[in-house]
């Protein structure tokens, strides 16, 4: 009898760890239960409750829920007033939604070069894009980090340019003790699944005007005079009319009872991203070739996105790096984007974004959610600590 050839006994290959998964538990499913069960699941009840929470926890005046974070930001600049013929200066050094919003209402976006060190526009890069034309800035508390926004409303406000505040990637972070986004005139949020809080998508304004808050109420639903929600309550509905030409960026009930549980567990879910943060710089101290990103002086992140800077004597550059960690099952991923680089704007003039450029290129986005076992952290440094040690793999 012949033998079948004996296969080699080889380890079984390691389970895949996630750059990011969203916490959900039996609450979210209760909550959305409930909406499901009410027969009330378009915009609603639930939606003015998440709102009116999170207001409060953001000590934000007023909040509109609506869908993304890119409509938030698009809302937010045409309360402001922002349209064809303006300019309006966004950090390339971010998801590419951030110029969109700016291009939707007619407007310019123009480039703003980043600090090093926080990945942030700062007073003075603001001021070096600022233009005859400029109506607004939109700065970015990018991967969490908060934006030193009173250098930049002390640049802006004399001159009369609105500050939008891009928080997409802030809910609890603070600045100087506050929540980041209280202290802007206007702001957007984002819930998208990658974000501490999360309703699947879906975004939020918040703003200090009432006016503008109305505004964003009222455009959001396609500029109807009458809700939705007040025409499902009444019996014999009002006619209603469309004032200006508006949008459908409403959220749903089932989104905002996901939200306000999320909401609740945001102080928990910081408090572990944090946790996880500070075991990875501890770990990384006095590696040759790798910066972690920092607190600022003016307030703390919350760990939305831990990145990391890899350079010389780094025996491995940053493609290199992710190579050895998706060959041990890590998922990690490159750093925030360059949007000027992107074919969307190829053809806009842009000063020389230098600091953009090289953050873009030489950083990394480690795993880091609230679920992470210690083992699998563990992993991790493991295999970023072994590519320092050995060099092996893609290199300079």
């Amino acid at each position: 009898m012949t033998l079948a050839p004996q296969r080699p006994v080889t380890d079984p290959a390691p389970s895949r760890i996630n750059v990011m998964q969203p916490w959900f538990g039996p609450e979210e499913v209760a909550a959305v239960t409930e909406v499901l069960q009410s027969g009330w699941v378009a915009q609603g009840p639930k939606v003015a409750a998440f709102e009116t929470a999170f207001a409060t926890r953001m000590a934000a005046e007023h909040a509109v829920a609506v869908s993304s974070c890119t409509t938030a930001l698009h809302l937010a600049l045409l309360v402001a007033g922002v349209g064809p013929g303006d300019d309006v200066v966004v950090p390339s050094f971010s998801f590419i939604a951030t110029a969109n919003a700016a291009t939707y209402v007619g407007a310019r976006p123009v480039f703003a070069d980043v600090d090093p060190v926080t990945g942030n526009v700062t007073a003075a890069t603001v001021e070096a894009a600022l233009t005859p034309s400029t109506r607004a800035v939109v700065v970015v508390d990018q991967g969490g980090v908060p934006v030193d926004l009173d250098a930049v409303r002390a640049l802006c406000d004399p001159r009369g340019v609105t500050v939008v505040e891009d928080a997409a990637c802030g809910a609890g972070s603070t600045y100087r003790g506050r929540p980041v986004g209280a202290g802007a005139e206007v702001t957007a949020w984002s819930f998208h699944p990658r974000k501490i809080v999360t309703t699947g998508e879906g975004g939020m304004v918040t703003t200090s005007r009432r006016d503008w808050a109305d505004r964003a109420r009222l455009l959001r639903e396609h500029a109807m005079d009458v809700s939705a929600a007040d025409r499902h309550r009444s019996v014999l509905a009002p006619a209603e009319r469309y004032v200006e030409v508006g949008f459908n960026f409403r959220m749903t009930d089932l989104q905002a009872a996901v939200g306000l549980v999320q909401l609740g567990r945001l102080d928990a879910v910081v408090a572990r991203r944090r946790e996880i943060a500070d075991r990875y710089r501890d770990a990384f101290t006095g590696v040759d070739g790798l910066r972690c990103v920092q607190d600022p002086e003016w307030g703390t992140g919350n760990a939305q996105s831990f990145w990391v800077e890899v350079g010389p004597p780094h025996p491995l550059d940053r493609d290199g790096l992710l190579v050895r960690l998706a060959e041990a099952g890590v998922s990690a991923r490159r750093g925030i984007m360059s949007a000027h680089r992107q074919p969307a704007y190829a053809g806009l003039d842009h000063a020389p974004l230098p600091v953009t450029e090289r953050l873009t290129d030489t950083t990394l986005i480690l795993p880091l959610f609230h679920q992470l076992s210690d083992a699998d952290l563990h992993r991790v440094i493991d295999v970023v600590r072994s590519g320092a040690a050995t060099g092996s793999g893609a290199s300079r």
